[in-house]
């Protein structure tokens, strides 16, 4: 089950079962410090005191409708006199992590703070504020928050995620179960996690280190004392962890952050260009294949083509489709792509320009395609989330494994 960690919401996975061949293990002899020699011992102390006064405790308090099919159903409202829509009160705990002092900005997660009235962050050493929700993006999962009056705050600075590999240590910072700050500390496990069916905007950062309900919004920190990830979802068959959780990346995090401080929403543009994963056509592992190029758009002007593997973007390597649509779907309207191209011919570099989103009758295109959701595979089910509209845009044809920018 995959569950988003505000109490109260979960949504639940149904794992397939994969079988595992491992290699004979290597025999690691373990440096254990000689405490007669008075050595130092290895400790994360004091990090772990630096980084935590910037994150925080979110309590909030609001309303959501009861989502029933007899609710809708006009004769069992008028027979047992049941009003159209139904409310309950909801109270509910999550994490945050201050990233602009002065401001009094706060990163959280949209789950945690979707559909209440009321927010208010308490810091590690107990002082409370009010805070209001400056914006909100469902796609990303990602919601700004901004502390009323801020004074003597601590804000954590972000680090480089692009930047991470698999095996760097890291840290886990929230409020799991209500209970109070937590720190856990793991290693990245997996980079570029899609697939999930979570949200529309997938590349998250897989770790070990143990979230659990009520991490959500808080902070993944580097053994730099920097911000790399927001702690947003985990694996697990009984609503506890199992060592698989996942995190947003935090440059994602920053981008839509800024759209949102900037605007108030996140505007999204596009290239025209229909994406799959390399290996889907048994090309090279890693890239971005075009699949198709939509006539007239940035794509088909800057010249790109059909087959074309994109391998870097911004001087950045790009891992799979996946990746460079969130590359795309998060860059600024107007703003200007370095592409580095694979090509029978050779390696080609292009520069396109980001378009806004165009509608085709009345449904949304995203990268110059009709995008409907993709549909929950076998064995997969998200009971707390309703069904997506046809012209949902997270990204994925029906019917394909391909994805849009």
């Amino acid at each position: 089950m995959v569950h988003k960690m505000k109490n109260g919401r979960v949504i639940q996975l149904a794992l397939l079962v994969l079988t595992l061949t491992f290699g004979a293990p290597s025999l690691v002899t373990a440096q254990v410090p000689d405490l007669k020699t008075g050595a130092p011992i290895p400790t994360l102390a004091p990090l772990v005191r630096r980084v935590t006064p910037a994150v925080v405790n979110i309590s909030v308090h609001g309303r959501v409708r009861e989502d029933n099919p007899l609710y809708r159903d006009p004769v069992f409202r008028e027979f047992f006199d049941v009003p159209k829509q139904i409310e309950k009160e909801v109270n509910a705990t999550g994490s945050g992590v201050i990233v602009d002092a002065l401001r009094g900005f706060v990163l959280t997660n949209n789950h945690v703070v979707e559909g209440t009235s009321t927010v208010q962050v308490t810091t590690k050493e107990g002082r409370q504020f009010s805070a209001k929700v400056i914006g909100r993006d469902p796609p990303t999962d990602v919601a700004v928050l901004q502390i009323q009056s801020p004074v003597g705050l601590k804000a954590l600075a972000f680090g480089d995620s692009d930047a991470l590999e698999v095996g760097d240590f890291v840290l886990a910072i929230g409020n799991p179960f209500g209970l109070g700050q937590t720190v856990t500390s793991g290693l990245v496990s997996a980079l570029g996690r899609t697939g999930l069916g979570k949200q529309g905007y997938e590349d998250f950062i897989q770790t070990d280190a143990a979230i659990n309900p009520g991490n959500s919004g808080g902070a993944l920190v580097s053994l730099r004392g920097e911000l790399v990830g927001i702690s947003s979802a985990i694996i697990s068959p009984a609503g506890g962890n199992v060592g698989i959780g996942f995190a947003i990346p935090a440059n994602m995090a920053r981008r839509v952050m800024e759209q949102i401080i900037a605007t108030g929403h996140v505007e999204r543009g596009h290239i025209g260009v229909s994406l799959q994963d390399p290996r889907l056509s048994g090309a090279r592992a890693e890239g971005a294949l075009i699949a198709e190029v939509l006539p007239n758009s940035p794509a088909e002007m800057a010249g790109l083509r059909k087959g074309d593997i994109v391998t870097m973007a911004d001087d950045r390597p790009i891992r799979s489709a996946a990746q460079l649509r969130n590359k795309v779907g998060l860059a600024r309207v107007g703003q200007e792509l370095k592409l580095m191209l694979h090509r029978r011919e050779g390696t080609s570099i292009v520069v396109v320009k980001v378009a806004p989103r165009m509608e085709r009758g009345a449904a949304v295109i995203s990268g110059g395609f009709g995008l409907t959701s993709r549909r929950p595979s076998a064995g997969l089910a998200a009971p707390n989330v309703s069904a997506a509209p046809a012209h949902a845009t997270d990204g994925y044809l029906l019917g394909s494994n391909r994805a849009a920018a």
